[in-house]
């Protein structure tokens, strides 16, 4: 007997909501039901991009509709928390809700009130399923004989325009090192498995967005820097971030070394913005390097083009949704939980307070550490 096709509600239709309906589009046995978008532009779009999908003028409505199984929340950054607790008010529904889970400190109490009441709540962390990531991750541990330094690098393009320039300030993205770099710490804790106890950090605004003003402010969002993090269990990692480096032929690169070798990924950047003059898009790479005996090999990940043309994720948008609907059919766990969200928030808010204040933060002195 054939499950029936579960339904998603969404609220938020900008640039990642439309990847994310895209994506769902995609995912056998799953579309969307509803959506809530409160930006004319951004609704007609989405209807555009789902057909079958019902415009609803609040989220009670949204949460409330029987053909809504879950929830996706792609809103502004400084909306997560609140779109939550209003979800949980209304109904127990499963939610994917897009990173960064909360966006202050002082949220992080919010957030523990909801692991009662949204007992299937999943962050989105896509970058734990980009195809070449996936692999690095899976290999990691027998190539380098347990990780005791682990890289990661990204060097791209600077923010995009968004629906009401929300993203040019730090009030409303929680700084650059919590929405844009919650990914990587996110990426840290799961490839080390261990949890971070000290962080040091450097960063600020050199290129990008000076020379805008939104009512005469000055953006204050950064847009580069480099993270220093210290784990439990003696490992070390490194963030490296630049977002005025778009001519790169790679955006995200990742190393891990250990005492018996080296492993490494490649992944290309958005293949809209691969000029075309050069040729096909750059193909993601992950690379072993054993020491004894050296002899470096080099493997293509191959990522399907229908996927790729999905979103600017490399495929993991895909994978995510796919992972997300057994959770919500009772055929998986949750594998992005309230604390792996909580965790990522934590780290970028501890290296931008590093960076301000030129010290080391040890975090459990100064938050809340997540149980």
């Amino acid at each position: 007997m054939n499950k029936p096709s579960i339904g998603y509600g969404i609220i938020g239709c900008g640039m990642m909501g439309q990847e994310h309906i895209r994506n769902v589009a995609l995912v056998s046995g799953a579309h969307v039901a509803a959506i809530h978008e409160p930006d004319p532009t951004m609704m007609a779009i989405a209807l555009k991009l789902a057909p079958d999908a019902r415009p609803v003028s609040s989220i009670e409505e949204l949460v409330s509709s029987p053909d809504v199984d879950c929830i996706l929340i792609a809103s502004p950054n400084f909306c997560h928390i609140g779109h939550l607790e209003e979800i949980a008010a209304i109904r127990s529904l499963p939610v994917l809700v897009e990173k960064p889970l909360f966006t202050a400190a002082v949220d992080d109490a919010r957030v523990a009130a909801l692991h009662e009441k949204l007992p299937l709540l999943w962050v989105a962390m896509e970058y734990r399923y980009m195809p070449p990531v996936a692999r690095f991750i899976s290999d990691a541990d027998e190539v380098t004989g347990g990780i005791r330094m682990l890289t990661i690098r990204e060097h791209r393009f600077p923010f995009l325009v968004k629906v009401g320039d929300w993203n040019r300030f730090d009030v409303n993205t929680g700084g650059t090192f919590v929405e844009k770099c919650c990914h990587f710490f996110d990426l840290m804790r799961l490839i080390l498995k261990s949890d971070p106890v000290r962080v040091m950090a450097s960063g600020g605004q050199a290129v990008n967005h000076v020379g805008e003003r939104y009512d005469g402010r000055q953006p204050d969002i950064w847009d580069h820097g480099y993270v220093l993090v210290d784990f439990a269990t003696g490992a070390r990692a490194m963030l490296e971030l630049c977002m005025f480096a778009d001519g790169s032929r790679y955006q995200e690169e990742i190393s891990a070394v250990g005492a018996n070798g080296k492993i490494e990924c490649h992944v290309p950047g958005p293949g809209r913005f691969w000029p075309e003059e050069l040729g096909p898009a750059p193909v993601a790479q992950v690379t072993v390097s054993p020491r004894h005996p050296a002899s470096p090999r080099t493997l293509d990940i191959l990522v399907d083009p229908d996927l790729l043309a999905a979103g600017d994720h490399n495929g993991s948008t895909f994978y995510q949704h796919q992972r997300f609907v057994n959770a919500v059919r009772g055929d998986g766990q949750v594998e992005v939980t309230l604390r792996d969200g909580w965790w990522a928030v934590i780290m970028g808010l501890a290296a931008h307070r590093s960076a301000r204040e030129g010290r080391t933060v040890h975090i459990a002195d100064e938050f809340r550490v997540p149980r």
